[in-house]
């Protein structure tokens, strides 16, 4: 039995895949700004609530940048302290099963992948809008994360006065328009014409977004999640109108676009982990498996 953990810098997620669904859910807050130690420590104790079930392996999806061999984080924003550490390491020794790390956009995407609407396809991109914006990638069946998981970070790509963080995220809502979607939201669906403009608005950002992902990796199926994905009634139509302008019509044609019906994709995603990461070690770390980071 694998448990999976999505760790972000206000919350920490867990749960376990039994009889074909996310079971003994569980959430605690997380200490964003105490030491290193004291994260390790929790993290910990949120993983002792579960040893009863004798746990085969431990799968964990993380932000920022995570060395997916040797299970080592590296520049985590939100947590400050979290930096430079050997988070597999460190799991390992304590509960003695094998632990698998990765960034939880790309744990989003195979979590998507495995378990939701795209598991049909083989060439899959997932895109998180929340707070920022997250982009994993399945390629051939499997995650391509680049080196140190840091393969698709399109939030931090330049567009129009800034980058597609400022115009793909809750920023877009709170800068410039002083609002957040869930507000819109409750607006649009009353009809309120400025909010569905402003919707309208930010589904051609997004749209432009995805017109890129498009030239760039040829994806035959996207799939969105995040919190403001519940939205996207209001924005797919802006969103539509710049993927009807891709040049490639057999690649924009085909394209299925999913909205995420599942709140824990990126748990599900770190389970699928473990057995992901076999692959990895068998068909990439054997070409470079030092680590000059170390």
């Amino acid at each position: 039995m694998v448990l999976g953990l999505d760790i972000g810098g206000t919350k920490i997620s867990s749960g376990l895949f039994r009889d074909g669904e996310l079971t003994d859910s569980m959430e605690i807050k997380t200490p964003a700004n105490s030491p290193k130690e004291e994260i390790l420590e929790t993290i910990s104790k949120q993983i002792e609530a579960y040893k009863h079930y004798n746990l085969k392996a431990i799968g964990i999806g993380i932000p920022g940048l995570v060395d997916p061999i040797h299970g080592i984080i590296y520049n985590l924003a939100n947590i400050p302290s979290f930096h430079n550490v050997n988070l597999k390491k460190y799991l390992e020794e304590r509960f003695g099963i094998p632990v698998a790390v990765n960034n939880d956009a790309n744990c989003f995407a195979l979590g998507e992948y495995k378990f939701g609407a795209a598991r049909i396809h083989k060439h899959v991109v997932g895109i998180t809008l929340g707070t920022g914006i997250g982009t994993g990638i399945i390629a051939n069946g499997h995650l391509y994360t680049g080196r140190l998981c840091g393969a698709g970070e399109w939030g931090a790509i330049p567009y129009l006065d800034g980058t597609f963080e400022d115009y793909c995220g809750s920023k877009f809502f709170k800068e410039r328009y002083k609002t957040s979607a869930k507000k819109l939201s409750v607006r649009a669906s009353e009809g309120d014409q400025e909010a569905i403009e402003i919707f309208y608005e930010f589904g051609k950002h997004i749209g432009e977004l995805i017109y890129r992902l498009l030239l760039t990796f040829a994806p035959e199926a996207i799939v969105i999640g995040g919190s403001i994905r519940k939205a996207f009634p209001y924005f797919e139509k802006g969103v539509q109108e710049v993927i009807d302008a891709f040049p490639y019509l057999p690649i924009s044609e085909n394209l299925k676009l999913y909205v995420s019906s599942s709140n824990d994709s990126a748990i599900l995603g770190a389970i699928s982990l473990v057995e992901e990461n076999e692959y990895l070690v068998n068909n990439e770390a054997t070409i470079n498996i030092s680590n000059p980071l170390v």
